[in-house]
């Protein structure tokens, strides 16, 4: 999961936590759909951290190789 796509998820779940007055019946479960928003919240949070953390070591494990080179005179 990329930055975007948390970034996303983060503002679907705040609209359905925070905007969204439904609650709706699928066979003989209620879904409540403030809790359905919350959820995603938190799944976009945990999928923000762990991509920072891999750009983060990322950008930290770059290796620079250097070669001597003989001259012969």
């Amino acid at each position: 999961m990329g930055i975007g796509t948390s970034l996303i998820l983060i503002a679907v779940g705040a609209i359905l936590a925070f905007a969204v007055d439904l609650q709706s019946t699928i066979g003989s479960t209620v879904v409540h759909w403030y809790i359905v928003g919350w959820i995603l919240m938190v799944v976009g949070v945990i999928g923000l951290i762990v991509s920072l953390i891999w750009l983060a070591s990322a950008r930290r494990s770059g290796t620079v190789v250097t070669r001597e080179r003989d001259y012969v005179a």
